[in-house]
């Protein structure tokens, strides 16, 4: 599956134009852009045959919407947007390879706020996640302000809106992955438990966390550790967390 979408701002394009493998499509560029950086972002799409259009800033503007686009926007074929059928084949490969780097999926029930998923998606591209899988309707999409946050991570990894996350992770379940859920309520320990398997992390919704039914699908549910005053954290910030303890488990 692909789709024509915009990634706004200077480090976002940067990382862009550095993955050989992305499909951009055009650059949109400031008309005598002051800012060296715009400079060489042109030269480098350039060299790359990419189209660059002058525009002026109501037309960035235009095309970026609420994020500020610092005099540059990039318009890509998105090729990393799976559907459910793509998430399938992926798994079923992933889980048939040799090797010691096993299966690791994110699941987010349900993060609405676009600067969470950028986040959560840039950790996860940093810890070898091979898809994030989230809910399509109720949940935050991929967009500009997702690319900007993300630096690049969102034209990399695979990304998988579904109509029904129970059901994903039913099938998931049926191919031996365990599913991991993150609670307070949690009454393992993230750090006892085994993630040195294939394995699918679900985190919550922002401010209510992960849904009941969907906690009564998880194969165990963990918390961390909170020794201060506050009771919960960003869910960005405990999505960093849980992934690089299964990368620490994994080496």
């Amino acid at each position: 599956m692909s789709k024509s979408q915009y990634v706004t701002g200077l480090r976002a394009v940067e990382q862009l134009l550095a993955t050989a493998n992305t499909d951009v499509r055009r650059v949109y560029a400031e008309y005598q852009a002051a800012n060296p950086r715009v400079t060489a972002l042109i030269a480098a799409a350039h060299s790359r045959g990419i189209e660059v259009q002058a525009a002026n800033r109501a037309r960035l503007k235009q095309i970026s919407g609420e994020v500020r686009h610092q005099g540059i926007v990039a318009e890509i074929r998105r090729s990393t947007l799976f559907d459910e059928a793509g998430l399938r084949l992926l798994v079923e490969a992933r889980l048939q390879e040799e090797g010691d780097r096993k299966l690791l999926l994110l699941l987010l029930d349900g993060v609405q706020d676009p600067h969470n998923l950028g986040a959560c998606m840039r950790t996860a591209d940093a810890a070898g996640v091979d898809a994030i899988i989230v809910p399509r309707h109720g949940a935050a999409g991929l967009g500009p302000t997702v690319s900007k946050v993300a630096a690049g991570a969102a034209e990399h990894i695979p990304f998988v809106p579904v109509g029904n996350l129970a059901r994903v992770m039913g099938w998931l379940a049926e191919y031996g992955v365990f599913i991991v859920g993150t609670s307070d309520k949690g009454e393992v320990s993230l750090y006892d438990t085994d993630l040195n398997r294939p394995l699918a992390l679900i985190m919550g919704r922002e401010e209510t966390g992960l849904g009941r039914r969907i906690q009564g699908l998880c194969d165990a549910l963990v918390s961390l550790p909170m020794h201060g005053a506050v009771s919960s954290l960003n869910v960005s910030v405990a999505t960093g967390i849980c992934l690089y303890e299964a990368t620490r488990q994994r080496r």
